[in-house]
C-alpha cells in the first residue's frame, strides 16, 4: 500500500509546521487548532506570531541555532501564545534540514501541554524562560549559562516567580508551576 505523506502530515496527532528562514510555509490542521488561527493566516507568517513577545522569539532563535547546527534537532517546553493572546505551555521539537544553515528550512512539532500544565500567573518573558528551565530541573548556575545571564540574576527571577506563585521553596515553586 502506497503511503500518503500529505494525509499523514494532516492527520498527525501533534501540530506540524514546515519552515523556511523562521517563516511558516506549511502547517497541519492540529497546529491551527492549537494556536486558534487559520492555515491561511499562518502560512507566510514568521513564527514570531506564536510567541508571547518579539524578544522571546529573538532570544530563543539565537539560542536554538547553535544547537540545531551541532545536533540537527532541538526540543524544549516553553510558553507560547494563541491568536487570542492566551498563553499556554507547549512542547516544541524541531529538525533542521540543513545543519550548516539551521534556520534555512526545518520541520517543527508542537504539542499543547495546557491540560497538564496550565499557565495561571502573568509572567514576563524572562520569567517564562527561567520557569521552563526550572521545570527541566536545572540549577541557577545551569539556567544562567543556558540563558547567558548570571546565576544571581536567575535567583532574582526565581524569587519573583516564588512570590507570584506563593511558593515557599524551590521545590514548592516547581510543584506550583506544574500544577499551574
Amino acid at each position: 500500500m502506497e503511503m500518503d505523506y500529505k494525509l499523514a502530515f494532516e492527520m498527525a496527532p501533534v501540530g506540524l509546521v514546515i519552515s523556511r528562514n523562521r517563516t511558516m510555509v506549511d502547517c497541519n490542521h492540529q497546529v491551527c487548532e492549537m494556536f486558534a488561527i487559520s492555515r491561511e493566516l499562518m502560512i507566510g507568517q514568521s513564527f514570531q506570531i506564536l510567541y508571547p513577545s518579539a524578544d522571546e522569539y529573538e532570544r530563543l532563535g539565537a539560542r536554538m541555532a547553535p544547537i540545531l547546527n551541532a545536533k540537527g534537532h532541538y526540543s524544549d517546553n516553553r510558553i507560547m501564545k494563541r491568536a487570542s493572546g492566551e498563553t499556554f505551555w507547549c512542547h516544541v521539537s524541531g529538525r533542521a534540514l540543513d545543519r550548516d544553515d539551521p534556520h534555512a528550512s526545518g520541520i517543527w512539532s508542537f504539542e499543547d501541554l495546557s491540560a497538564q500544565r496550565p499557565v495561571k500567573a502573568e509572567l514576563t518573558g524572562r520569567e517564562r524562560e527561567v520557569a521552563a528551565r526550572l521545570l527541566e530541573g536545572l540549577t541557577s548556575k545551569e539556567i544562567g549559562k543556558a540563558l547567558a545571564i548570571s546565576h544571581r540574576t536567575v535567583e532574582i527571577y526565581r524569587a519573583r516567580l516564588m512570590r507570584k506563585y506563593g511558593a515557599s521553596t524551590a521545590a514548592d515553586l516547581v510543584h506550583k508551576l506544574v500544577a499551574g
